[in-house]
């Protein structure tokens, strides 16, 4: 997994936008949250929410952290892509955009589903 490859496929999923936050993070979105954060400086790293039951087990792995500033909710920090196949991180990805998307407000959902 890397930059490009990451952007491509948060990009293929439904009704996802894109934004740089901080000057140095790239955010992917799906009604205004994210669900997504990579590095744009130094060593890529990206950072996506978990289901609370796979959090400490992650975070159990070399190169998984709980996520600075967002590990109370369930995000870790991948400083170690090699970790997992490319599959398999899109996999906690696409769980990550609809953890985010199950909790955004019906006013938002309707919206998006307009669109």
């Amino acid at each position: 997994m890397d930059i490009i490859s990451l952007r491509e496929f948060c990009l293929s999923l439904p009704k996802v936008t894109e934004d740089v936050k901080w000057e140095k993070n790239l955010c992917f979105l799906i009604g205004e949250k994210m669900f997504c954060v990579a590095s744009l400086e130094g060593k890529f790293s990206f950072s996506f929410k978990v289901m609370e039951e796979d959090f400490e087990e992650l975070c159990s792995l070399n190169g998984i952290i709980p996520a600075p500033y967002l590990a109370r909710y369930k995000w870790v920090l991948v400083q170690n892509p090699d970790g997992f196949s490319d599959k398999k991180w899109q996999e906690y990805i696409e769980q990550s955009y609809g953890l985010i998307k199950s909790n955004l407000p019906k006013n938002v959902l309707k919206k998006l589903s307009e669109e």
